[in-house]
């Protein structure tokens, strides 16, 4: 299976490697944190339904499935699977408000 990040979850990559290795000055655990989106999103491209299906109102994201980050449980990558591809929608921390932020995340995204 092909697979496609929206900007705004590469973005939340970013943000959350920076979090941890600005804020609370963890290096060890933001590199740590980046190489596990490697092995989550492989886990994908093998079982892409592995995911648990996340159910929203928001008519522009049907059906999008939730896997914690490998290590990670408190962070969540948020994905669609469409025919031969897994499009990543957002990777974010559970602390945040996430059923908001999808509901509001057009098709085309950020």
């Amino acid at each position: 299976m092909k697979i496609s990040y929206r900007q705004a979850a590469s973005d939340d990559v970013v943000r959350q490697f920076r979090y941890y290795l600005v804020t609370l000055n963890l290096p060890e655990v933001a590199v740590r944190f980046r190489a596990a989106i490697r092995p989550t999103v492989q886990s994908l491209r093998q079982h892409p339904f592995l995911g648990t299906l996340y159910p929203l109102r928001n008519p522009q994201l049907r059906n999008p499935r939730f896997l914690p980050v490998a290590g990670f449980d408190a962070i969540g990558l948020y994905y669609l699977v469409d025919n031969d591809t897994i499009r990543v929608i957002r990777i974010l921390h559970g602390k945040r408000d996430v059923r908001r932020i999808l509901e509001q995340e057009g098709l085309e995204g950020r």
